[in-house]
């Protein structure tokens, strides 16, 4: 081989020999070129209490993390941490010291490195740096009560207004027994209004307004109510294969996704599968609310059938048996009116359609928003005036009774609904009980907003 080919030869190798590191280094998880992944925020915030969550990610391996932090906006930082790790992921609780009587700090500042078992960056690894906020706030959110319903009664509803005040505040809530409801903000910045209710299901009743802010400080307030326990009929019914054979079939049949022959697993299907399924819808719907600001809130008795009587009660805890033997129980969570064949449901108060469609059980469904996490509705219905979207105004007629769903005679299923719990009509078509638990309370704590004295 002559000098000449020799050097063709060795230059060619060394090619080779560069381009295999070369592809080496851009190719292998050795040489990555990724950073850590640092989750944590920018800013947070600390009420001395607990420890601070600093969580680390990286597609390879953390090799060393590294905290330090400062006080206030000194300049001198303090190593918290400082360790060489060999894994994918990393929890850290990070433990500041809680500031000494009368020492004065206001914020720490945390300086956080995390370097990865990277060979890039000529054998350094992969850097992330991120330095955090840490803003001490140990004050808990203030929350007053001004004014609310003087009692509650089972199945039914109050309402009430207060004040609720932090920098930070966070989240902000009513929980009464095991249901959360939403509050609108009213009137002025800082006040908040909801209505409330007490599930007929529940024996007891307990409501407390929760905030907490971005520190995890949590205030409870609790919602002086007299309790007013109710007993509601119950119903022993007896039913007999004609009528299992008539509609619950058909609904059966129209529903369901199995095939039985037994009466009993007929009627239990529509009667407690059908009937919660149905249910789940309505809840859901009456559980989506727009939390406007609430300047005032009016409304009249609702009387949505002309010259309507009532053939069944709200709340009726029914029991039914077959061949002398219990298979089913179900509520009935709304009051049910009748007058002539396919009469006009009107509006007593207007409102917004935000569901108009079948519902098992119930029919031809239409059900209306009020505002404030009020909801009428309105089942059984023979024909629909509205459709969903629809703007309507008191006086409007927005159906018609009729026989549709689980109804063996023509009438309207008339229901209220307070932030998806069903509640007594009753109190909703009584403008005295209107008036003395929604309406003088929105006046009184008007009064107090605006230093006046309530009459």
């Amino acid at each position: 081989m002559n000098k000449y080919k020799k050097q063709k030869f060795t230059a060619f190798f060394i090619f080779i020999v560069v381009l295999v590191l070369f592809l080496f280094v851009f190719f292998s998880n050795s040489f990555e070129r990724e950073k850590p992944v640092v989750n944590i925020a920018d800013t947070i915030y600390w009420n001395t209490l607990g420890k601070i969550d600093l969580q680390i990610e990286d597609n390879v391996a953390i090799k060393n993390i590294k905290v330090e932090f400062s006080k206030n906006d000194e300049k001198e930082k303090n190593t918290l941490i400082n360790q060489s790790v060999n894994t994918k992921s990393a929890n850290l609780n990070l433990e500041l010291a809680k500031p000494k009587f009368n020492e004065k700090i206001e914020k720490y500042v945390l300086y956080i490195s995390v370097r990865d078992a990277s060979l890039w960056n000529w054998f350094m690894g992969n850097e992330s740096k991120k330095v955090v906020n840490v803003i001490i706030d140990n004050k808990r959110p203030t929350v007053n009560v001004l004014a609310n319903s003087y009692s509650i009664t089972q199945g039914g509803a109050a309402s009430v207004v207060f004040y609720a005040q932090d920098d930070n505040l966070e989240d902000l809530y009513i929980q009464a027994n095991n249901h959360t409801f939403k509050v609108f903000p009213f009137y002025k910045e800082n006040y908040y209004i909801a209505l409330i209710a007490w599930d007929l299901k529940d024996d007891d009743y307990e409501a407390k307004i929760i905030a907490s802010d971005k520190a995890g400080n949590i205030t409870k307030e609790h919602i002086r109510l007299y309790l007013q326990n109710r007993k509601y009929r119950v119903s022993n019914i007896k039913l007999n294969g004609n009528f299992i054979d008539g509609k619950i079939a058909d609904l059966f049949n129209m529903y369901s996704s199995q095939n039985s022959e037994s009466k009993e697993e007929i009627f239990d299907f529509v009667n407690s599968t059908l009937r919660l399924d149905n249910e789940k819808i309505i809840h859901k719907i009456t559980s989506n609310l727009d939390l406007q600001m609430i300047s005032d809130f009016s409304l009249k008795p609702f009387a949505p059938l002309r010259n309507g009587k009532k053939v069944a009660d709200f709340g009726d805890h029914r029991f039914y048996s077959f061949n002398s033997k219990d298979i089913s129980q179900s509520y009935h969570l709304g009051l049910d009116l009748a007058s002539t064949k396919m009469a006009p449901i009107n509006l007593s108060n207007s409102g917004k359609v935000v569901f108009a469609e079948e519902n098992g059980i119930y029919g031809l469904n239409l059900i209306i928003d009020h505002g404030l996490g009020l909801f009428s509705l309105y089942g059984h219905c023979s024909k629909k005036n509205v459709e969903l979207g629809d703007i309507v105004s008191a006086n409007q007629s927005i159906a018609n009774t009729g026989t549709s769903g689980l109804a063996l005679g023509d009438h309207l299923h008339f229901g209220m609904l307070v932030q998806g719990i069903e509640v007594r009509p009753e109190e909703w078509m009584d403008a005295k009980w209107m008036r003395d638990n929604v309406f003088n309370i929105i006046k009184s704590a008007k009064d107090i907003i605006n230093g006046k004295k309530s009459k």
